[in-house]
């Protein structure tokens, strides 16, 4: 828009000052005609293929293998992130769950002492010795409760045995965690034998089997956060009805005096940093199992309101459960991580963590992952009563200790929080050092990323692993998928495809960030390029008595934008204004991007200025240094505008390599071949010693100036990335925060 309004208003200044108004309409057509080189029609397409070109290098990056870049037209978009939204599971750790301990009867088990207690020589299936009652849950045999929540672990999932050609057996599921438990199942003796749609077969120890016929399933969902089942002890005939899930939802459905033990034994295995599940049961007679069934089947078949009405039978079966116990599942963090983290932090970027855990299981993983710093502290915010000025005052406080503390928040009152003070709570969270976000789900998910883009106005990226994690990764800016466990959906939904968190520090610091610049400086020479020969063609029309004809042929005008120029200026995707290591070493570098400061319009005026003043210079002393000049203009002009435009290409490349070289040195090829081929566009008589040598002073006049400008304030005023190279060429030590640029101030 700037550009097309300076093309107008240059137009009508030239209309103006040459008196010319007879038919003046269509005088300024042809002006706006003749000075529309000023448009850079060209640099969509150089933007385009620049971007492709980054892609390629991100996928050939043997440093971050099998990365793949799903869209090609935001890698530089890599290069300016503020915020960093990151799953849990999966993403910051491994997704590789390992049972650790349980609480059974208010008791604290380790996977060794559930081994010495526990006896299956006696046992004949579910509810036919567990007899538990009271607060607390008092009972006379430990072993008996044991055995039937050991046998709810072997049976209340979705997992299906797989054996392969060599007789070795694994386990398919689509949770991490439910393996975890039926494994864990497996090393006390009871091994899942076969599961399909209407049978779990189960073997104990002394090769006894237990078929349990499945007589409805309600698989898990991130909406109600827990799975149930319905199976028939063949062997009993008992029907039973097992629920699984986490503590928030399953304290409601068992019976008031166990939802003390459910809430405090879950806080004491979060504070571990495990992972919990709740697991309850329900024996029902079989007319109760008649009856429910008979509804559930109406439900099903209901023409209106058919998922409201299945699930409110479902809830009939969910209350006055007996509580089992609750299971602690280990899953490690990924690796390197918390260095990952830390130069993310350093680099000016903000790492929230968006996880359906536990708020003790987050703040744990918080803390070993390096969102949470040693001289920060938590706050948090759980529990809000669904009261605007409660919340209200809640974001207050928390706003007061913003400075140095990490906001954690869990679902329910994220709801509430954002129903009643929407905009002061992501005010505050965006003043905070970071966000855990716990309980969330995924509309959650999607919804923070999306206020805190429209909100702040920062470049968001969100990355995760799982199907949940795809609202999320497609709202931000860059969507960045792991290929983990949990499938291929986050992978295949997001821009960027990665096989561990580590390689976000690369992808960004040092793609990001290269993908940034470069596209910069490209876009800014393709601008400077047009108008550079704007400002020839305007003083031609100017000095030669305003007549409104193209200074250049048609032809000059086309090779000018491709063969000439085109693979010089392209030449600049390829350079490096630092290497590798020290973009990695020193993650401040990037924080001069997030500003836009490489493109910003103070930089497009510096450009605009160097653009008039070489054009300017050209036209100026091809008249007054050549006899014939309206002869000659074109050769004059055109000559010296191709060696200024190389010129600038070398002024403004950090890292000269081979490929650039051999780019300029085609361009002048192809410009002499084209001399002595187009001899009715140029004058080619008009060449000769002297002509050379009054081109080589237009352009040293033309280009000197502003090369000695630029050495003379990258001298008194060095950028971050030139003190860096100082320190790597000298091999000295320094520290960067003691370097501030005047510009940066």
């Amino acid at each position: 828009m700037i550009l097309f309004g300076l093309m107008v208003f240059i137009s009508a200044l030239t209309l103006i000052s040459s008196t010319i108004f007879r038919r003046w309409y269509v005088v300024l057509v042809r002006y706006i005609i003749l000075y529309s080189s000023i448009i850079p029609i060209s640099l969509r397409v150089n933007l385009d293929l620049a971007k492709i070109a980054y892609c390629y290098m991100i996928f050939r990056d043997k440093e971050i293998p099998e990365t793949v870049a799903r869209n090609s037209t935001i890698p530089e978009e890599l290069g300016r992130i503020e915020y960093l939204f990151s799953d849990k599971t999966g993403t910051l750790t491994q997704n590789c769950m390992v049972f650790k301990k349980l609480f059974c009867l208010d008791k604290l088990f380790t996977t060794e002492e559930v081994g010495a207690t526990i006896n299956f020589n006696d046992y004949e299936g579910p509810c036919t010795e567990a007899k538990i009652s009271g607060y607390r849950g008092k009972s006379k045999d430990v072993n008996a409760v044991l055995k039937d929540l050991i046998t709810g672990f072997a049976v209340c999932h979705n997992v299906t045995p797989i054996v392969d050609s060599e007789g070795k057996k694994d386990y398919q599921a689509s949770s991490p965690d439910e393996i975890a438990l039926v494994k864990y199942a497996e090393s006390l003796g009871i091994l899942l034998k076969d599961r399909d749609p209407a049978m779990v077969t189960l073997e104990y120890p002394g090769g006894k089997e237990m078929r349990f016929e499945i007589l409805a399933n309600f698989p898990f969902s991130s909406k109600t956060k827990r799975m149930g089942i319905i199976v028939r002890h063949l062997e009993t005939k008992k029907i039973i009805f097992y629920l699984k899930g986490a503590e928030v939802k399953i304290e409601k459905k068992v019976a008031a005096e166990y939802a003390p033990i459910v809430r405090e034994s879950a806080e004491l295995l979060a504070l571990d940093g495990l992972r919990t599940l709740v697991i309850a049961q329900k024996e029902l007679s079989e007319d109760e199992y008649t009856n429910w069934t008979q509804e559930h089947t109406e439900a099903k078949i209901s023409m209106e309101n058919r998922e409201k009405k299945v699930q409110a039978t479902i809830r009939k079966l969910e209350n006055n459960l007996q509580l089992l116990g609750i299971s602690g599942v280990e899953d490690k963090l990924q690796e390197n991580v918390a260095e990952t983290v830390d130069s993310l932090k350093s680099a000016g970027i903000r790492v929230w963590m968006l996880t359906g855990d536990k708020i003790e299981t987050a703040k744990c993983i918080a803390i070993s992952s390096g969102i949470k710093s040693r001289t920060e502290q938590f706050y948090v915010l759980k529990d809000l009563k669904d009261d605007k000025a409660i919340i209200e005052n809640q974001l207050k406080e928390a706003e007061k200790k913003s400075s140095q503390s990490i906001l954690v928040i869990d679902g329910g009152s994220l709801d509430l929080a954002i129903k009643h003070a929407e905009k002061l709570f992501f005010e505050v969270a965006a003043k905070t050092k970071g966000l855990v976000c716990c309980r969330c789900s995924p509309t959650q998910k999607t919804l923070i990323v999306n206020k805190m883009k429209v909100l702040t106005k920062k470049r968001c990226a969100a990355i995760g692993d799982g199907g949940n994690d795809v609202g999320m990764i497609q709202e931000g800016d860059c969507g960045i998928g792991i290929v983990g466990k949990e499938g291929m959906q986050a992978s295949l939904a997001a821009d960027f495809s990665i096989t561990k968190f580590m390689n976000v520090k690369r992808l960004i610091l040092w793609h990001g960030r290269l993908s940034y610049k470069r596209s910069a400086i490209l876009g800014q020479f393709v601008v400077h390029r047009g108008l550079i020969i704007t400002i020839n063609q305007m003083l031609f029309i100017l000095i030669f008595y305003y007549c409104s004809i193209a200074i250049y042929n048609g032809w000059l005008m086309m090779g000018y934008v491709t063969i000439f120029t085109c693979l010089p200026v392209f030449s600049l995707i390829m350079d490096e204004d630092i290497d590798q290591q020290s973009a990695l070493l020193h993650p401040p570098l990037y924080k001069t991007l997030q500003k836009g400061r490489s493109f910003s319009f103070k930089i497009f005026l510096v450009w605009t200025a160097q653009g008039i003043f070489q054009g300017c210079v050209i036209m100026m002393l091809g008249l007054l240094m050549f006899d014939n000049s309206f002869l000659n203009i074109v050769t004059i002009t055109f000559s010296a505008l191709i060696v200024i435009e190389l010129l600038n290409v070398l002024t403004e490349l950090h890292k000269k390599y081979w490929g650039m070289f051999v780019s300029i040195s085609a361009s002048l090829l192809v410009y002499f071949l084209t001399i002595i081929l187009m001899k009715n566009v140029i004058n080619v008589s008009s060449i000769t010693w002297k002509f050379l040598l009054n081109i080589i002073i237009i352009t040293a006049i033309a280009w000197a100036p502003i090369h000695i400008i630029k050495l003379v304030e990258k001298k008194i005023w060095p950028s971050d990335y030139d003190i860096i190279m100082k320190e790597r060429g000298s091999k000295t030590c320094f520290c960067l925060q003691q370097f501030t640029p005047l510009y940066l101030l």
